[in-house]
């Protein structure tokens, strides 16, 4: 037999869903034109999606109209994966205060890199905004590479993508870098995280311009890993 059409209810939370997803994915608010443009849905639609995601707190509309991710989204997912979370948030803050650059844990999400927890430095000039739920093809940036190299072969094999060369320090620390891979102008550096009962994960940090010395930065991020799969183990 063929499969059911989704039911009403269920095409409006998948639609509902897919706004939020939108949202997370885009660097600022996003006006209703673009919004609407980007979900494929008419006008008409996309504000009554709107309407039920603001009475739960779940987006906001600005005095212009533009629309972006609300509280109550944030209060959800501080309840998500509380334990990594309270594991790995002093260190993300210290390597993103020591290093000036916005720190962050990446996670393997099907065939995405989904950013988790993020810390921006207390003194970055020019930091760059990497908020939780922010997704990228597992095929690009240093935490795509640094999650691919977890992969085993044969699931490498089965998504049609190799294990990347990753780079070495003096000290034997393995990372990723990319430049411009994911943002125009943006550069980040990543080492692999083994977390137990987790998806393959990385940590991260990304700035504006090339990374000037990745290598110390992979130094800092390796110890990090580490004590956070200790403190996990």
């Amino acid at each position: 037999m063929p499969d059911a059409a989704p039911s009403a209810g269920s095409q409006t939370l998948s639609r509902g869903l897919r706004v939020m997803e939108v949202l997370a994915e885009a660097e600022s608010a996003l006006g209703i034109p673009e919004l609407c443009d980007r979900l494929g849905l008419h006008r008409s639609i996309v504000y009554r999606l709107l309407r039920t995601l603001e009475e739960h707190g779940l987006v906001v509309r600005d005095k212009g109209g533009s629309v972006r991710l609300g509280p109550g989204l944030a209060a959800l997912a501080r309840t998500v994966e509380r334990d990594l979370q309270a594991s790995v948030l002093p260190e993300l803050t210290a390597l993103a205060n020591q290093l000036g650059f916005t720190a962050f844990l990446a996670v393997l999400d099907d065939d995405a890199v989904v950013t988790l927890v993020s810390v921006e430095p207390r003194h970055g000039k020019a930091s760059v905004a990497q908020r939780p739920g922010t997704r990228h093809s597992l095929n690009v940036g240093g935490p795509g590479a640094a999650i691919r190299w977890l992969l085993a072969s044969e699931e490498l094999r089965s998504r049609g993508l190799e294990r990347p060369q990753l780079r070495s320090t003096d000290a034997g620390i393995l990372y990723a870098v990319s430049n411009a891979e994911v943002i125009p102008g943006v550069s980040s550096v990543a080492v692999p995280l083994v977390l137990p009962d987790h998806p393959p994960a990385a940590l991260a940090v990304v700035r504006v311009g090339p990374s000037e010395d990745p290598g110390q930065a992979a130094a800092l991020l390796a110890t990090a890993a580490r004590a956070v799969e200790a403190d996990l183990s």
